[in-house]
């Protein structure tokens, strides 16, 4: 009999429950109500502003409509998946579609709301007035397209297929246009080179070059232990300098003193004195081979790098090692310096570019897009960009921060020098004898050159290890692996007509890293 009684007032209480579920949602949304009412009672005379970036109609799972303005509400409808599907009703879980005031609670005749058609839909989002929002956005995409029209960019039109959506008074969604993909601009035309000189003298691989500040003669240093001055309109020998015992990896001539400074594999780092032909001073302090220098542009200050990870910062005058940047893991295999932030820039076998604040002797930023040894770096004479050689590819960035602009793929072999003139030819040397010419705004690759070895040589000499601009621009000196000095010089005779550009506006490719 307890067990009787137990479960009657359980079935009680269940069917007071079902009761209770019942009228619960009514008995919520009255209260719901009443709640929003008393809370706003003061500002039932304000009107209620309308959020125009929600004039959009979406027939899916969740829809929202807007009424028309004198009811100045929105009512949130959710579909009833029990209902056919060609002709949907939608249940009203929010407040009362159309209410006399607050409080107002929903019945069977007014709680269900049939959904528009598609025409209806259709019909009201062209009605509507564009938003301000919308016009921003448009006004703020031509001004972009403005912008790359004006900076040389390829012009974007649609594709023929696009379609476009509209909007709100027949306002047009730029960002859903289909858009053809970005095409290079088309490159300067630059007049071919050619070879011009071959010098011969040296009796090992010739790993340097530096013209003197009134191109008349430039230096190159040797696997010979030797360093060579040679006529520049001639390329006659003019003096030999003796005192390395190994390698000579880098030479640079001073702009504010008669000074000739080299570097080699046996640690040393020498300042010539050319008035004398003699050596006047030493840097003491790598630990290993040193593989580049150069001299800072403004001040008496003097960098080198060495295969020890550090670069080292020298004053000339006292001998003073100035700084010790460190931070590189591996050979930091060649060094540039210019007067403006960053001042020093090193590129090293650890794939990385680093960019050092001189006066703090620290990085100020990390270069990591390389993946493989960095061992040329180039920069712009009038631009304030940097280009840097990897066996990966080339790649280009900007000061102060070293932005990144754009890869030149292509050459494909270890980058061992490059340089670039102020018509923005940018010219690359690799271990196999190869020199690619670049045009620097666009990157294109419209030149290629791979010079016959000095007679005598190997095949497997053939091997680029500095190349640099005489000071008119005019001529190119390379260093190479077959013992000689090249010089080449523009085609005077070349026109547009008769070495035209093999160009073609193919779809960017450029990686971001």
């Amino acid at each position: 009999m307890t067990n009787i009684a137990v479960v009657e007032s359980n079935i009680s209480v269940y069917f007071i429950f079902q009761d209770v579920q019942k009228h619960s949602v009514h008995t919520l949304v009255f209260r719901s109500l009443k709640r929003t009412h008393d809370m706003f009672v003061a500002d039932h005379a304000k009107p209620v502003s309308l959020d125009e970036t929600r004039y959009s109609c979406f027939v899916k799972q969740y829809a929202v409509f807007v009424l028309p303005s004198s009811y100045s509400f929105l009512c949130e409808i959710k579909i009833k998946q029990n209902l056919p599907s060609d002709d949907p009703e939608y249940l009203i879980t929010g407040t009362h579609a159309y209410p006399s005031g607050p409080g107002v609670a929903l019945t069977a005749d007014t709680q269900i709301h049939r959904n528009p058609s598609k025409g209806g839909v259709h019909a009201m989002a062209l009605a509507l007035p564009p938003s301000q929002a919308r016009l921003d956005a448009s006004r703020t995409a031509a001004s972009v397209g403005d912008i790359h029209r004006h900076a040389g960019g390829a012009e974007r039109s649609p594709a023929p297929h696009s379609h476009s959506l509209l909007e709100g008074g027949g306002t047009k969604n730029s960002s859903l246009v289909a858009r053809k993909a970005p095409t290079m601009p088309k490159p300067q035309w630059h007049a071919p080179w050619k070879l011009f000189r071959v010098i011969s003298g040296h009796l090992g691989w010739v790993r340097s070059i530096a013209v003197e500040p009134g191109n008349q003669w430039f230096v190159t240093g040797a696997g010979d232990r030797t360093i060579k001055i040679w006529d520049l309109a001639s390329g006659k020998l003019k003096l030999s300098l003796t005192g390395h015992i190994s390698t000579v990896r880098g030479v640079a001539v001073s702009t504010r003193s008669p000074y000739l400074f080299s570097c080699g594999e046996d640690k040393q780092v020498k300042c010539w004195d050319l008035e004398y032909n003699k050596v006047i001073r030493h840097y003491h302090g790598h630990l290993s081979a040193v593989y580049d220098l150069d001299l800072h542009p403004t001040i008496d200050v003097l960098v080198t790098c060495s295969r020890d990870a550090t670069a080292r910062v020298w004053d000339i005058r006292s001998k003073a090692n100035v700084h010790t940047l460190s931070g590189h893991t591996n050979t930091v295999a060649t060094v540039r310096c210019q007067a403006a932030e960053p001042q020093i820039i090193t590129g090293s076998h650890d794939s990385t570019i680093r960019l050092w604040d001189l006066i703090a002797g620290k990085t100020r930023a990390t270069l990591t897009n390389h993946k493989k040894s960095v061992r040329a770096l180039a920069l712009h004479p009038r631009q304030y960009t940097l280009a840097s050689g990897s066996a990966d590819n080339i790649k280009q960035w900007t000061f102060p921060d070293g932005n990144f602009i754009q890869n030149l793929s292509g050459h494909n072999a270890i980058i061992n020098a490059m340089a670039v003139n102020s018509d923005g030819v940018l010219v690359s040397g690799a271990d196999n004898g190869t020199i690619h010419l670049w045009d620097w705004r666009t990157g294109y690759n419209f030149q290629r050159i791979h010079a016959a070895v000095q007679p005598g040589s190997l095949d497997s000499e053939s091997g680029i290890f500095a190349c640099m601009f005489d000071h008119s621009e005019s001529r190119l000196i390379t260093a190479e692996a077959d013992k000689t000095i090249k010089v080449y010089k523009e085609d005077d005779t070349a026109t547009e007509e008769s070495h035209p550009i093999n160009w073609k506006p193919e779809i960017l490719k450029r990686k971001r890293f």
